[in-house]
């Protein structure tokens, strides 16, 4: 199975797909281009986050589904993507969702309500309706889980952070247990 980003072809492992009417983990997400997700990224891995994942902005967290949906849920992303249009997105600065929980972001400072009205139009399949603990704040997340003094770093270290780009896509990932997180395949916005 291939995804291309950028141009930039993709494969998904047949190992990491579960068989037929088992269940699998999906996520969706805007990923950063490079140069600043690569520097992002590495900023995280510095803070010591185990969960250091390529950056990007969520627009549906983790969610479980029957692989025998997969089909319709990305007929489903198909027209939630032809329905939008390509957007800036301008990230800047950093923020934290201290004392709640112990994660210290990059700011999304232009495309915010892009970001919003994908992921509810993304959210409105019946099966990737879920409930969530809190309300839909697009952000990337450069440190979770990791000592206080890690989380002060990495907040002033990105506090001048500035990158500006053109979201023209967003991607399906799945996670089958085995591996780590694998794009599946990528949603041209405008169609």
């Amino acid at each position: 199975m291939e995804s291309v980003a950028g141009g930039v072809a993709r494969s998904v492992d047949q190992r990491d797909v579960p068989a037929s009417g088992d269940a699998i983990q999906i996520g969706i997400a805007v990923d950063i281009p490079e140069p600043w997700g690569g520097v992002l990224t590495r900023r995280r891995v510095e803070a010591g986050d185990p969960q250091a994942v390529p950056a990007h902005v969520t627009l549906l967290g983790p969610t479980e589904i029957p692989i025998v949906t997969l089909p319709a849920v990305e007929r489903h992303l198909d027209a939630v993507a032809a329905a939008h249009l390509p957007f800036t997105l301008h990230l800047r600065g950093t923020g934290t969702f201290r004392p709640v929980t112990q994660v210290v972001f990059v700011a999304v400072a232009a495309g915010i309500s892009e970001c919003e009205l994908l992921a509810a139009a993304i959210r409105a399949a019946p099966e990737l309706h879920r409930e969530t603990r809190f309300p839909y704040h697009p952000h990337v997340t450069v440190a979770q889980d990791v000592a206080p003094e890690a989380l002060d770093k990495v907040y002033e270290d990105l506090a001048d952070f500035s990158a500006m780009f053109e979201v023209e896509a967003f991607t399906l990932f799945s996670h089958s247990g085995q591996a780590r997180w694998q794009p599946r395949r990528d949603f041209r916005l405008g169609g």
